[in-house]
Order: structure tokens, then C-alpha cells, then sequence
């Protein structure tokens, strides 16, 4: 086991002097600014389409960029399989400059917390004043909130987000929509997009996107990680950058299903590294609680935690459209996995996501026109020792134990993370649409068959 420490520096002349918290760890410089004092690694690209939007965030938000695209790197270039010692648990260490040191330092334990959460990894931070020349990173004389926009959304280029989309631009809402770009999956991004402007006016006028991302020549001592546990803080980080330059207190919109966002171990082999918790509710409280500490003026809020997605298709608000067009965003885990069979990539057809999207597109349209890997699932006997038949398994046993006990639903609710911050209302909304979310793809995989021979 390795413990690992990432000291974040701004340009070459910071060179400020950090105490390690611990002395046997390996420590790895990440420089943020290059040249003409412009952030890297994707910070300063959504910088600069703001900017373009007449838009400045605060020097708070930059300080939370900051953060967020180290916890990246951290998250992506530190390797379960060699630097933890259960092959799962990394013992990291941030050191990262910001513009109000007391301001930060206060909110150290609710970080930590949110990110040994979502991560499973155990974490420490540690701040320290920003260097005199790099104290202000924004032109002050530049900041203005804008009254144009009234929200953010975020924009994954994902089934649910679209629906999101669709109804908040149907409801004549007028938000700027948020996207984090990487890899095959998220090219959906900009076909999705296309079809939005086709029926909604220009998309492009709304919409900012970046790529955070950290290469071997950023972190050459490294190698990679490809769990990527961490990567919805970044997600939600870019949204409430954009946010804080809005006017008033702006909602987020995270458009996720109540039964993904919930995650609930379908088995007993899914707690830790095969239970993300994206959006899951204790997170998602945890990170309103870190923007109201920092005073960054937002509000996140999921109108959809309480549907599945069945019915997030069901109630879109323009069904003809997302009929037309929904087979062009992504849902599954590993679209790249189709390469091992020489295929493009596409939707394998039996992770997790995939099954809740047949589903869901079987409740509210009869005929999925989406092109999966493993096109029917009805069409041979699967094999109960390959991977195309590991989540199929899992769906089928929790819908068995639902429809035998069905009040079963308001104690598994609780595996993934505590509610306690949510009513008994709220907590037993939950468990209804985790329990409706199970009978959803529960009545799509009860007539698969699986062969242990």
C-alpha cells in the first residue's frame, strides 16, 4: 500500500513550502497555470466559455474548481490495485491553495466526510493561502451576475438528463446546461444537443462544456484508475461554478431516476466497490450544505427522486419528441466494452443502467429502437458464469424478495447510505419508487432464462 499525497500549485512560482501530514507518503505536483495566467486542465476552457456569456464566477467558486479537478486527478491516476492495500481503499492526501483560508479550513471534516462516501477512500485535506501575486484569479471588474439565465442544469448526454432537458425547456424555463465530457460515452453530449436545437432554437447559445482530465505528463509518477467513484463531484462542482454567477439563489437541476440516484445493493456482493452513489440523498444534502458554507447561492434540487424512470419517460412533457430521439443518448456503465468484441461502442444491454433503460423505454413506448450488444434477451439461455448475466440475476432475486415482502423495500432503502435527514414521508417515497423501480425491470427479466450448467 501507498499512501498518496497531491499538492496542488497554481504556477511555477508557487513554490510555497506545504507540511505533509505524513512523512512516508509520495507526494505529486499538480501545476494548474501555465501560461498568460490562464487555469488548466478544463478549468480554464469553462472559464472562458463564461466569459463569452458575459458571466464571472467568485473566487470561492475558483478555489472549489480547484478542488474538484484535483480530486480528479487523485480519483482517476491513483490505482486501487497497486496503491491500496484491500485492493480497494486508497489513503489520499490533498494540499490545495485557496483565496480565504479560514473559509475553507472550517469546512475540511464535511469534504473529508463527502468524499470517503462517495469514493469508499479515506481522505485528508489541507489548505493554505493562495500566493500573494494569484490572490484574486478573477478580474473583479468583470463579475456581474446574470439575469438572463435563471438555473443551471446538468447535461450528461444520459437518457434521464435528457427527459430533464426536455421538460425544463417546456416549462419555458431558461437554464444554462452544464457538461463534463470524456470518452465514447459522452459524445452522446453533441448529438443530443443537435436535436435540441432542431426543436428549441439554438442549444449551443446555452450550453457550456469541458473535459477535466489528467494525462501521464501532468502526473507522471502515477498510473490510472478507472472506477472513477470521485467523478460526480466534479459533475456537480462545475454546475455550482456555473451557478454562482447567476443572479439570486438558482437551482441545479440533477435529472436522475429516484431508483439509480438510490442505488440500493442488489445483492449482497454490491455493497463498497460495486455501489456508486452519484446522487445518492445523503450526498446530495452534504454538497447543499458545503454551498451554503461557502456562500455560493444555489440550490440543488432533483425533480425526479421520487420516479422511476419509466415514468420520467412516461410524463415527459413533449412525448413525441423524446420518442424520436431519445435512442441517441447513453445509458450504459461501459459503452467501450463493446471494442473486446470488435464491435463499436454501443450499449452492452445487460448492466445495471442498460436494464433499467430497456425497461423504462418498454414501459413508455412498447418498442426500444436502441441498438444493444446483446440485442434479446429472451433469445438463448444465458450463461449464470459470464457478465452478461450478473445484474440480469441480481434484478430477478430483488424482484423475488420485494414481491414476497414488498415492506422489505423501506428497510433496504437504507443500505446505501443514511436518511436521516429526510422525513417519513420522504424516506417512504423512497422506498415506493425503489420498490416501483425493481417492479419495473423486475417484469422485463422474470422470463430470462440463466443456466448454471
Amino acid at each position: 500500500m501507498t499512501r498518496r499525497s497531491l499538492v496542488a500549485r497554481l504556477d511555477q512560482a508557487d513554490k510555497t513550502k506545504v507540511a505533509v501530514l505524513d512523512q512516508d507518503s509520495s507526494v505529486s505536483n499538480l501545476q494548474f497555470i501555465r501560461s498568460e495566467n490562464q487555469l488548466d486542465h478544463g478549468i480554464g476552457q469553462i472559464l472562458q466559455q463564461l466569459k463569452r456569456h458575459q458571466l464571472h464566477p467568485s473566487e470561492t467558486a475558483i478555489d472549489l474548481a480547484i478542488l474538484a479537478a484535483t480530486l480528479t486527478a487523485a480519483d482517476t491516476r491513483i490505482s486501487r490495485s497497486t496503491d491500496a492495500q484491500d485492493s480497494w481503499t486508497r489513503e489520499i492526501d490533498l494540499y490545495l491553495p485557496v483565496s480565504n483560508l479560514d473559509l475553507w479550513s472550517e469546512n475540511v471534516q464535511l469534504i473529508e466526510r463527502m468524499l470517503r462516501f462517495l469514493t469508499g477512500d479515506l481522505w485528508k485535506l489541507s489548505f493554505r493561502s493562495r500566493p500573494r501575486s494569484m490572490r484574486s484569479l478573477v478580474d473583479a471588474s468583470d463579475y456581474r451576475a446574470s439575469t438572463f439565465f435563471d438555473s443551471v442544469c446538468l447535461f450528461s448526454g444520459g437518457l434521464d438528463s435528457f427527459v430533464g432537458t426536455i421538460d425544463l425547456l417546456e416549462d419555458k424555463k431558461n437554464p444554462i446546461f452544464v457538461s463534463h465530457y470524456k470518452d465514447a460515452s459522452t459524445k452522446s453530449q453533441n448529438i443530443c444537443a443537435k436535436h435540441l436545437s432542431e426543436q428549441y432554437g439554438d442549444f449551443a447559445s446555452r450550453h457550456v462544456r469541458t473535459n477535466v482530465s489528467f494525462d501521464r505528463n501532468d502526473l507522471p509518477s502515477l498510473s490510472t484508475e478507472t472506477t472513477t467513484r470521485g467523478r460526480s463531484f466534479i459533475f456537480l462542482a462545475l454546475a455550482a461554478i456555473v451557478a454562482d454567477t447567476l443572479e439570486g439563489t438558482p437551482p441545479i437541476y440533477v435529472p436522475e431516476n429516484g431508483l439509480i440516484s438510490l442505488n440500493v445493493p442488489l445483492d449482497p456482493l454490491r455493497l463498497g466497490a460495486w455501489s456508486t452513489r452519484t446522487t445518492h440523498p445523503f450526498y446530495m444534502i452534504r454538497w447543499q450544505e458545503l454551498l451554503d458554507n461557502l456562500g455560493i447561492r444555489a440550490k440543488f434540487l432533483n425533480p425526479y427522486r421520487f420516479k422511476t424512470k419509466g415514468e420520467m419517460l412516461s410524463e415527459c412533457a413533449s412525448q413525441s419528441f423524446l420518442s424520436a430521439t431519445y435512442s441517441s443518448t447513453v445509458s450504459c456503465s461501459s459503452v467501450t466494452k463493446a471494442r473486446w468484441h470488435g464491435q463499436a461502442p454501443m450499449h452492452c444491454g445487460y448492466c445495471v443502467p442498460c436494464l433499467i433503460r430497456r425497461a423504462s423505454v418498454n414501459t413508455a413506448f412498447d418498442k426500444d429502437t436502441t441498438v444493444y450488444s446483446l440485442s434479446d434477451l429472451n433469445s438463448r439461455r444465458l450463461d449464470a458464469h459470464h457478465a452478461t448475466s450478473a445484474d440480469i440475476r441480481a434484478f430477478q432475486w430483488m424482484y423475488r424478495r420485494l414481491s414476497k415482502n414488498p415492506r422489505l423495500a423501506r428497510v433496504l432503502v437504507h443500505k446505501p447510505g443514511p436518511l436521516y435527514d429526510y422525513s417519513d414521508i420522504e424516506v417512504s417515497n423512497y422506498a415506493d419508487v425503489f420498490q416501483r423501480g425493481i417492479a419495473e425491470v423486475g417484469a422485463m427479466v422474470e422470463t430470462v432464462q440463466i443456466s448454471s450448467s
